[in-house]
């Protein structure tokens, strides 16, 4: 379809010109609908199952404490993406006077809202510099353990992105929740390719009819050769093929966004996402 065509252009000129990553599957489905996953990727097997006991933790972050600057160098983690700064409908803002990050009670509170000028500010983490520095990591398992926000416009994700970005982008969006469809989030991997080419696949994990969102849920992925596989509550609910731009050392970033659309008007404001753990372990 020629409309098809144009957006998938569109969407990915934006993205290779630092609209943002974490995203823009929800205009893809938009326009296209999910790509239709294999049926013997939602069929768990032995080899599937997580056993974090047998892999060795590279990375824990338990927010006793927050190590944050704007851009760096130097600390934990930095206030925006090291390759852009910001998208979505929400400034994130610096750490400081109007910090959205607060330390409570061994969590990380993230708050959304509108600033005195009455735009909306919000806040993301991630854990390289614009120099790379920081914590990547090849292969593995990373998990975030958080509250999840609801109502129309917050977005908030866990997501992943490769540290070498100089022919394509690859990116595994481990949750994005959409507060207008609080029954499940949504898991994607991506790869954007320098000249165009985009490769997708996306998975509706439709957990939240019965559990609740607003509760503490840990949401993780584990990487391999050969399979990136995901997990809520340390379940499996989905895998997909590893492709080659994925082997590679991969970051963590974990924000919440707004929809950069007509919905913000309708935001809970303020609105939180909590989050009690960060973490990676080695597959050895």
């Amino acid at each position: 379809m020629p409309f098809a065509s144009n957006t998938l252009r569109h969407l990915t000129r934006r993205r290779l010109l630092g609209a943002g990553t974490a995203g823009l599957c929800a205009a893809l489905v938009t326009a296209f609908g999910p790509p239709p996953a294999p049926a013997e990727d939602q069929l768990a097997t032995e080899a599937d199952a997580l056993d974090v006991d047998a892999m060795r933790l590279s990375f824990d972050e338990d927010f006793s404490t927050l190590d944050v600057s704007s851009w760096g160098p130097g600390t934990r983690w930095i206030a925006h993406t090291p390759w852009s700064g910001d998208f979505g409908g929400a400034r994130f803002a610096n750490p400081g006077e109007r910090s959205p990050f607060r330390i409570e009670d061994g969590t990380l509170r993230i708050e959304a809202k509108r600033d005195p000028e009455g735009d909306w500010q919000s806040g993301l983490l991630a854990s390289v510099d614009p120099d790379g520095n920081g914590f990547s990591q090849q292969y593995g398992y990373f998990e975030m353990r958080a509250q999840l926000p609801e109502g129309p416009g917050v977005w908030p994700a866990f997501w992943l992105i490769g540290k070498d970005r100089s022919k394509a982008t690859a990116e595994i969006d481990v949750i994005e929740f959409y507060g207008d469809k609080p029954d499940g989030y949504s898991s994607v991997v991506h790869v954007w390719h320098r000249d165009g080419r985009h490769y997708s696949r996306f998975h509706r994990n439709a957990v939240f009819v019965e559990a609740s969102p607003g509760a503490f849920h840990t949401y993780g992925v584990k990487v391999d050769r050969n399979w990136i596989r995901f997990y809520f509550d340390r379940e499996f609910i989905w895998k997909t093929e590893t492709q080659p731009e994925h082997r590679q050392p991969l970051y963590i970033l974990l924000n919440l966004a707004l929809v950069d659309g007509p919905t913000r008007d309708a935001t809970p404001d303020p609105s939180y996402m909590i989050v009690d753990h960060v973490r990676a372990y080695r597959l050895d």
